[in-house]
């Protein structure tokens, strides 16, 4: 694959500092290409006990917050129309997270890389539930990066 359009260098919470990685963002015919590798996230080391991470683009521009929510302001998930959850454009696939890693990649038509610079991605503790609104019920958020052009 050629050179991301634009990329988010993940960082970890106070809370799970461990957390670090990069989200990847490519310019495709038939939509974005994301592609993520995150290494850090917290597990168990037990059978059975594999985890899904809430995967979201959020509005805000800054992984900043105070000791309530450590990056407040990220804000809410990011929408281009007037959707509910899951329907939102940063709503995004769960990551699944394989011990300490989460590595995956998709291609969305829910927004262009345009559209994205300048927001932030969150991963979230929980899995996102796709129905709650508005935000899932994917718990704290516990790592954040800002999305730029590259």
């Amino acid at each position: 694959m050629t050179r991301p359009d634009a990329s988010a260098v993940i960082k970890g919470s106070s809370e799970y500092p461990g957390i670090s990685g990069i989200v990847d963002f490519y310019r495709s015919d038939k939509g974005t290409v994301v592609s993520v590798s995150i290494k850090g996230l917290p597990h168990l080391k037990r059978p059975c006990t594999s985890r899904f991470f809430g995967f979201h683009i959020h509005e805000g521009g800054a992984c900043e917050g105070d000791k309530n929510d450590p990056f407040a302001k990220a804000m809410a998930h990011f929408d281009k129309g007037d959707c509910d959850h899951p329907y939102h454009s940063g709503d995004l696939l769960p990551l699944p997270g394989a011990g300490e890693y989460g590595i995956m990649s998709f291609l969305t038509d829910r927004f262009s890389v345009d559209d994205i610079i300048g927001r932030t991605v969150i991963i979230h503790e929980k899995p996102d539930d796709l129905t709650t609104q508005p935000s899932g019920n994917a718990g704290k958020k516990i790592a954040c990066g800002v999305i730029k052009a590259l």
